[in-house]
């Protein structure tokens, strides 16, 4: 089966659950195919939780879930050693992130050492404890979701963490159709119960080592870094994306590629996922500070000229 059916046949068991949200969830699910991760930002109720719930049902990812409070302890993310009298030495006890999907419920209500306790599993893999480094599961990814700016006992996560994510998108009320068709699927009882397996382990790392292995040739490389480089002299902006952010546009554009059934990347697929890899990366000149990101981005893209692709 190819890619492209594979990924439709994920989004249509996800979207049992979400109703009315196929954009996010493509996008969300070419975030999962290129090792990204991904951070959710909205008021309560919309779905986030639904969303992280239903997309470890379709893909078989043993899912741990914390609430995160001002309470929660970075210990209680990576983990703690314990001493065992039995054995007369300090045995470790794995966090809660030793798993292949991390749900990171309102991330942004924890203290800021709790949140930096992410970074390491996020950037490499593993956590240390006493010194000692414990991979976490593959394959894995943070999912987390933040309420908006300003909601009772919140803070804004640092630029430092959010360059950490893959993307970051926003769910939204649903159009008055899809409400109905929400309160008509709860009839039969929870929605998360009708979303079946449709990937293992194994093959969800088989496709993202396809995704791995497309091609991007040097115009399009020169194109992505052009695109960059144009976030870091625009007048609105007052900070640009990194070069952790052109790999990621880079990671994003080879998924895009391969679900659409290429092995290279066009410009195409770099138009598609720029906006939501690069926005919530970019600082905004504060003359320009009620001003949405996308829109110099937007600017960005009708700006700089896209190599022919043969």
């Amino acid at each position: 089966m190819s890619e492209l059916n594979l990924a439709s046949d994920v989004i249509n068991e996800v979207r049992k659950a979400v109703v009315g949200k196929d954009q996010i969830l493509a996008k969300v699910l070419l975030a999962i195919l290129a090792r990204g991760h991904i951070l959710l930002e909205d008021i309560p109720g919309v779905g986030k939780t639904t969303l992280a719930l239903a997309f470890s049902k379709a893909l078989s990812l043993r899912c741990r879930r914390v609430q995160f409070t001002p309470d929660v302890m970075p210990s209680d993310i990576t983990g703690f050693s314990m001493f065992n009298k039995a054995t007369g030495q300090m045995e470790y006890q794995e966090g809660a992130v030793l798993c292949n999907l991390f749900l990171a419920d309102e991330l942004n209500r924890a203290t800021s050492r709790t949140q930096s306790a992410l970074l390491e599993a996020m950037e490499e893999g593993q956590v240390t404890v006493d010194g000692v480094a414990h991979p976490v599961p593959q394959p894995f990814l943070v999912l987390a979701t933040q309420n908006p700016a300003g909601a009772s006992g919140t803070q804004l996560l640092p630029d430092s963490q959010l360059d950490r994510f893959m993307i970051k998108v926003s769910l939204g009320y649903p159009a008055h159709a899809d409400e109905v068709e929400l309160l008509r699927r709860k009839q039969g009882g929870s929605p998360l119960d009708q979303v079946n397996r449709v990937l293992g382990l194994k093959d969800l790392e088989s496709i993202r080592l396809q995704v791995d292995r497309v091609y991007v040739s040097d115009p399009v490389c020169d194109y992505i870094v052009r695109l960059m480089t144009a976030t870091r002299t625009h007048p609105m902006i007052a900070q640009g994306g990194s070069p952790r952010a052109t790999l990621a546009v880079t990671a994003m554009a080879k998924a895009a590629a391969c679900v659409r059934g290429r092995d290279y990347v066009t410009p195409e697929d770099v138009h598609l996922v720029f906006q939501d890899t690069v926005a919530h990366r970019l600082i905004l000149s504060p003359r320009y500070a009620e001003t949405q990101s996308a829109g110099p981005l937007e600017e960005i893209l009708r700006g700089i000229q896209p190599p022919a692709v043969k």
